[in-house]
């Protein structure tokens, strides 16, 4: 019998030391890079994250691998601190899991996703997002 998604999520959650949407922007303005894996659907709805990178949850590991043929130029080394944000904070949980398990020590998830960046009053950003296929 499955133990279900609640506590699997539990189990992700158990190794992150996830962040509020305050601490996120300091973590941010200290070097993190912040991951925006939520959908083009979901980003024209709620807006834009500054200075994100938009990965597709499809290939997130694969680009953030420091040592894969086919990541992106900040994915700079194991110790590098990551945080993911979705919409409302779980699926990111189960990628920042995953993360770990590959050896990004501190990857992590914002708490509430973006809908809690919202409820926060925090910005979205009219730029261009920064997608990386």
């Amino acid at each position: 019998m499955s133990p279900g998604i609640d506590a699997l999520l539990e189990q992700a959650r158990a190794g992150l030391h996830r962040l509020t949407p305050q601490q996120t922007v300091e973590a941010v303005r200290g070097g993190a890079l912040l991951v925006d894996t939520r959908t083009d659907l979901q980003r024209r709805e709620q807006g834009d994250l500054p200075g994100a990178v938009v990965i597709d949850r499809t290939v997130l590991e694969w680009r953030l691998d420091p040592a894969s043929a086919w990541r992106i130029p900040e994915a700079t080394g194991y110790d590098r601190e990551i945080i993911l944000a979705c919409r409302q904070g779980y699926s990111s949980s189960l990628a920042a899991a995953s993360l770990q398990t590959l050896g990004l020590r501190r990857a992590t998830d914002m708490i509430g996703g973006v809908d809690a960046w919202l409820a926060a009053g925090l910005p979205t950003t009219d730029r261009p997002a920064d997608i990386r296929p």
